[in-house]
């Protein structure tokens, strides 16, 4: 595709996202409980920055639905519900998450993400999701606001306020969710932009039956300096920064990585976080929201036939033609609208199909459940600490109960399996040939070396055991002192260790010990049937 072909694409696309976009960002204002400006400022931000910094061809960076929730719940523990210091500490979290990328980056810290696993971050979307749809009802039928995200005390709430709902209000909004949804289904028609459209037209005669409008924008308001939390608020505003963190890379990281996998494009982990830390430093100054690569502003992107990050710029020229232009018919949006516009985003996430493949692999099943059941019935916050911490509780124990293996030969061949899995392999006379399944650390080396006296007990006429550390990577202090325990113990009955198949970090770290018995000879072997092979030879040569 020629250049003039590429910037005319880029154009048009950024064209077509501006509408969704800038509905989006006054929306998610609402969800972290700030004034509309907020989510326009971010979203101003998020594309320049990115636009001129960024890596991605179709990265849209903006406020998120995720983020803004957990802005949200992180200023209200801050500041109660007072909303002009929920302002001004959601400035300074904001300013401080655009900090964390930018030291995550100067570390290189691109593998951050990983800290979340798949089904982790699915399962808290999923919670966050019922949470964010939840507490927009109000808006949707017209009744006071949820606070918290304690789900069955908001679902109490509601419950309690059905006799006050007001008809028109749910109305407008039932029907702006079905256009949204109709949308979707008709290629080519901007379900947000079309509902926008219609609901400025009927605010007239919505307001003089009660319902609710977005209300006054104010773009440029008395700028002021984020204020700095008081001693007390610091390691909470840090501790709320780092999940802002998370979360954000997290998002963003999936979307750049998955788009960039299906063009064949390349990926820098570290440059994505500095971009965002800039971007986030940048909204945080002008008060805005905390931003990332939202994935259906992505795929919005990529949908519009993006070529290049000059679309994301042209669409921030756009957005802020139309919020000049059209500021005073922006602030006419009924907020039932905004409510649906709302619940249509974060319906992608409500589908249950995004949990299919765990259950039909039979894995992390419970690791997805757990994350879903601890936001509904934890918070936003704590449940996604907990939905972390209880997916490496998962992985410590899988690694601790790590299963160590008999090797056999197999008949006519030269290859060592787990007998347990050949019965046809067999064991080789005067030889223990074993391996742990899971690389040995402090949390199941014990273990996994009691299991190997075990088995040596149970042969008689042993020479020697070959070890095989294929899936150790490296070897601890702990595992070190246990392979030391189990090399005496073994000298003791007149058997030798042999190691076979060591990493260079790991035959280090052995040689390292200078154990008489662990000769530099005993670990250079680089696969088993090396190491059997020196056994048969030293065993011929003695008889």
């Amino acid at each position: 595709m020629s250049t003039s072909n590429t910037v005319g694409t880029d154009v048009l696309a950024g064209l077509s996202i501006a509408g969704l976009l800038l509905p989006e960002a006054v929306a998610y204002s609402g969800i972290a409980g700030l004034p509309p400006q907020a989510g326009v400022i971010a979203l101003f931000a998020g594309l320049v920055c990115y636009g001129l910094l960024g890596r991605s061809r179709y990265a849209i960076v903006s406020a998120t639905s995720s983020s803004a929730a957990v802005l949200a719940a992180g200023t209200l523990a801050l500041a109660g519900n007072d909303q002009v210091s929920r302002a001004a500490i959601a400035a300074t979290l904001v300013l401080l998450t655009g900090g964390c990328f930018l030291i995550a980056s100067v570390a290189r810290l691109g593998g951050l993400s990983h800290l979340i696993a798949r089904p982790v971050l699915r399962g808290y979307t999923f919670g966050l999701a019922c949470v964010i749809a939840l507490k927009q009802l109000p808006n949707l039928m017209g009744v006071p606001g949820l606070h918290g995200d304690f789900v069955p005390l908001l679902l109490a709430n509601l419950l309690g306020d059905l006799m006050r709902v007001q008809p028109v209000t749910l109305a407008c909004g039932l029907v702006a969710l079905a256009l949204l949804f109709v949308g979707e289904r008709v290629r080519h028609l901007p379900g947000s932009l079309l509902v926008i459209v219609l609901g400025v037209a009927a605010s007239g005669w919505l307001t003089q039956h009660g319902v609710a409008l977005t209300g006054e924008i104010r773009l440029v308001p008395a700028w002021t300096w984020p204020s700095w939390p008081t001693s007390d608020q610091w390691l909470p505003s840090v501790e709320l920064a780092a999940a802002l963190l998370l979360i954000l890379y997290a998002e963003s990281y999936s979307s750049i990585r998955g788009f960039a996998l299906k063009h064949g494009d390349s990926v820098n982990p570290n440059r994505d976080l500095a971009v965002l830390g800039v971007a986030n430093a940048v909204s945080g100054l002008l008060h805005g929201m905390p931003v990332g690569a939202g994935y259906s502003g992505t795929s919005a992107n990529e949908a519009a036939g993006a070529q290049s990050r000059i679309s994301g710029l042209v669409a921030a020229g756009c957005v802020l033609l139309m919020v000049l232009l059209l500021l005073r018919w922006i602030e006419r949006i009924p907020q039932p609208v905004l409510a649906a516009i709302v619940i249509h985003a974060v319906s992608k996430s409500l589908r249950l199909t995004v949990f299919t493949p765990y259950l039909r692999w039979h894995r992390d099943r419970l690791v997805a459940l757990a994350a879903v059941l601890a936001v509904l019935s934890l918070g936003i916050l704590n449940g996604l600490l907990v939905a972390i911490a209880f997916s490496l509780i998962m992985l410590l124990r899988q690694l601790a109960a790590a299963r160590l293996s008999v090797l056999g030969q197999l008949a006519g061949g030269h290859d060592f399996v787990d007998i347990a899995i050949h019965p046809d392999a067999v064991e080789l006379p005067g030889l223990l040939i074993v391996r742990p399944e899971e690389p040995l650390f402090f949390a199941n080396a014990e273990a996994v070396l009691a299991q190997v006296r075990h088995r040596v007990q149970d042969h008689a006429d042993l020479k020697r055991v070959i070890l095989s550390l294929e899936e150790s990577p490296d070897l601890d202090g702990t595992t070190l002192e246990s392979l030391g325990d189990l090399v005496t113990w073994l000298d003791a009955h007149g058997i030798e260790l042999c190691v076979a198949r060591l990493k260079d970090v790991a035959r280090d770290a052995l040689l390292r010990m200078a154990l008489p018995q662990l000769t530099p000879e005993t670990l250079d072997y680089w696969s088993v049937e090396d190491a059997v092979r020196a056994a048969s030879g030293t065993q011929t040569t003695q008889t």
